[in-house]
């Protein structure tokens, strides 16, 4: 697993990205710095990275880092969005999973903009 570290304004997140050629293709990419956007308790920006789609899911957890190959986007997965059914959240569309943030981010709940930067470590 590639490690990786998330500034999102004063906040720093350590995260792992997994074995998905998504992923290797982003950690490739890094770093990367962006104005970030919200969906109900999720971070999403785009990335200068053109990817396939690969092992797309609905079915995320709270910390998860996936790839939304609709809008060529990163996210972060800290809580419900409005496509939610229970607590967990779940993407507007399919995404692939390609890592997650270590420990809790709880912290992401206060933002109401988020500028984002993610480099390796």
């Amino acid at each position: 697993m590639n490690k990786i570290e998330i500034f999102i304004n004063d906040f720093k997140f350590e995260g792992e990205l997994n074995h998905t050629k998504v992923a290797q293709e982003i950690y490739n990419a890094l770093p990367i710095e962006a104005e970030a956007s919200f969906w109900g308790e999720e971070i999403y920006f785009g990335i200068p990275v053109k990817i396939i789609k690969e092992d797309l899911t609905e079915e995320v957890s709270i910390g998860d880092l996936g790839y939304w190959p609709d809008g060529n986007g990163f996210c972060i997965f800290y809580g419900k969005t409005p496509a939610s059914i229970k607590d967990e959240p779940r993407p507007v569309s399919p995404v692939t999973i390609i890592g997650k943030i270590k420990g809790s981010v709880e912290e992401l709940k206060k933002l109401k903009q988020a500028k984002v930067k993610i480099i390796k470590n």
